[in-house]
């Protein structure tokens, strides 16, 4: 019997608009990992500016509720489709089922990750390999789909979501940094080869974001007011903020921006502390309270 979700996702309390409410009217977004998290909110966003969208992850009790949740906020049709970015056949299907619901796919949004703080002496082999599977590989394996499908046909945008982890080795993250800065890598290919089939690709690489499970699983208690002043814009960021970044990305007014990162975290990435041994002798404390 299928679990309920633990997790109910809540869309945006009196959202304010700052480009125009019709900006991606009779156009259609394919977003994995889009039933959680900062996925959601871009997909809220995208609805609430006249987009249809397809959300896909390998959870579909949770997609199911999210698809029902964005639909009834924001008036507009959500499908929800299993899918696991590791697996080509079923992304294949997703994007079938995409395209025969909708007829189109115009923006595709990456995504789905996976992370955990460890360092790299406490990595197994098949930890490394997994997050590098479902970041690294999905990303190729999602993008080479519905670029071949639809993309390279009709033009389109890609935005891979990374993160700011790979730019100073981020302590804890040596997994997940690698498998960003492959993205980063892999984004400045596609959007060199796929340019002249009108296919745009970007990173978006967001900081510190309230009310995400990844802040939730990976501060490990560590956010506080110290750490907040410590953000040069002196506050973390929001999923609605994120959900208008990507907006921008892949709006017309980006039309000249392709194979590159833009990075959201409000300056967080120049002043964060990046201390292995301090973060150690925090993390032992920790463990023997």
């Amino acid at each position: 019997m299928s679990q309920k979700p633990s997790y109910v996702e809540e869309c945006i309390k009196d959202y304010k608009y700052i480009f125009q409410p019709e900006l991606l009217r009779g156009k259609v977004a394919f977003i994995t990992g889009g039933g959680t998290g900062i996925c959601f909110t871009i997909a809220e966003v995208f609805m609430r500016h006249q987009c249809d969208t397809v959300i896909c992850s390998r959870k579909m009790d949770k997609l199911r509720e999210s698809a029902e949740t964005l639909s009834k906020a924001t008036g507009r049709r959500c499908v929800p489709v299993q899918m696991d970015v590791r697996t080509p056949e079923s992304i294949m299907k997703a994007a079938d089922t995409a395209l025969s619901e909708f007829g189109r796919i115009d923006y595709l949004i990456n995504g789905a990750a996976g992370n955990f703080l460890s360092p790299i002496t406490g990595l197994s082999f098949n930890a490394f390999k997994t997050v590098m599977e479902i970041d690294a590989h999905g990303t190729f394996n999602v993008s080479k789909v519905i670029y071949e499908k639809y993309m390279k046909d009709h033009g389109g945008v890609i935005v891979n979501i990374t993160a700011t982890l790979q730019t100073r080795g981020q302590v804890l993250q040596a997994h997940a940094g690698s498998a960003k800065a492959a993205i980063e890598a892999m984004t400045k290919h596609m959007a060199v080869e796929w340019g002249m089939d009108g296919v745009r690709v970007m990173c978006v690489a967001p900081g510190p974001i309230e009310d995400t499970e990844g802040m939730r699983r990976l501060s490990r208690g560590r956010i506080n007011d110290e750490y907040v002043k410590g953000i040069p814009i002196q506050r973390m960021g929001t999923r609605e903020e994120m959900g208008n970044t990507v907006l921008y990305v892949v709006s017309d007014a980006a039309q000249l921006v392709t194979g590159t990162v833009l990075i959201a975290d409000g300056g967080h990435w120049l002043s964060n502390p990046n201390n292995y041994y301090q973060t150690k002798k925090l993390m032992q404390k920790k463990s023997q309270l």
